[in-house]
């Protein structure tokens, strides 16, 4: 006599071979099509029945269930009047703010800091300047910039410079701020840090600067007012349920 847990165990196994049997047809008819495009991640059923989701990195495409169609654009759910597709680039991009390694950052604080914001940012990024103007405005923050030189030109130079500095953070304000220019990088300092930053940029699929990452993992990708990042911040420290 079969034991219910195997009962139940043979029943979820029925349950999942249709899906897996989609996502090889998927799979295959997008190799045989699409033979040069980007490696998919991973194929999974969307909210919308007849509908399959497309991962490829950390982007989302649509298909059908033989993998004949490809769609590209938003879901909506108007009864929920929410953003499927918006939810789930942001549950995709989503870090552990915790695990960063604010070692490799420049460091500054305003008041008690407890608020704390981490961005990256390329030093000849005038979005980054003009972000980090409206930063100086916002209260009890402490403010962590990777430094990633991804503009081409003397960004790799002038992150060198900021980065090896006798004091990073005036170094770094004192560009931002007042284009003072970052003394020379001696020869000596270790500028790992940078590289670093830039491979971990790529692991979390940071493709542009300013890119702003909040304590509860998601991310703001381009620069906002104080006034946004003030009423996002103060979401964040609300208490579950309110706003």
């Amino acid at each position: 006599m079969l034991s219910l847990s195997r009962i139940l165990a043979g029943l979820l196994l029925a349950a999942c071979l249709p899906a897996l049997a989609n996502e090889a047809v998927i799979r295959k008819a997008f190799t045989e099509r699409m033979p040069n495009a980007p490696k998919i991640d991973e194929v999974r059923p969307s909210p919308v029945p007849g509908l399959w989701e497309l991962r490829i990195g950390n982007e989302v495409r649509y298909t059908d269930p033989t993998g004949s169609f490809l769609f590209e654009g938003e879901i909506y759910d108007l009864k929920a009047k929410k953003n499927i597709t918006e939810e789930r680039v942001a549950q995709l991009n989503r870090v552990d703010f915790a695990a960063l390694p604010f070692k490799d950052a420049v460091v500054w604080k305003n008041g008690n800091g407890k608020r704390r914001i981490a961005v990256f940012a390329d030093p000849n990024c005038g979005y980054c300047k003009r972000f980090e103007k409206s930063l100086q405005d916002l209260k009890d923050v402490t403010v962590y910039t990777f430094l990633i030189p991804i503009l081409g030109g003397d960004s790799p130079e002038k992150s060198r410079a900021i980065w090896c500095a006798k004091d990073n953070t005036a170094a770094w304000l004192g560009w931002m701020l007042k284009n003072e220019q970052p003394p020379k990088a001696p020869g000596s300092c270790d500028s790992a840090a940078i590289e670093r930053n830039l491979a971990l940029s790529r692991k979390i699929h940071v493709n542009g600067t300013p890119a702003i990452l909040l304590e509860d993992g998601n991310r703001i990708p381009g620069a906002v007012g104080a006034v946004e990042l003030e009423r996002r911040l103060q979401v964040l420290a609300a208490p579950a349920g309110k706003s």
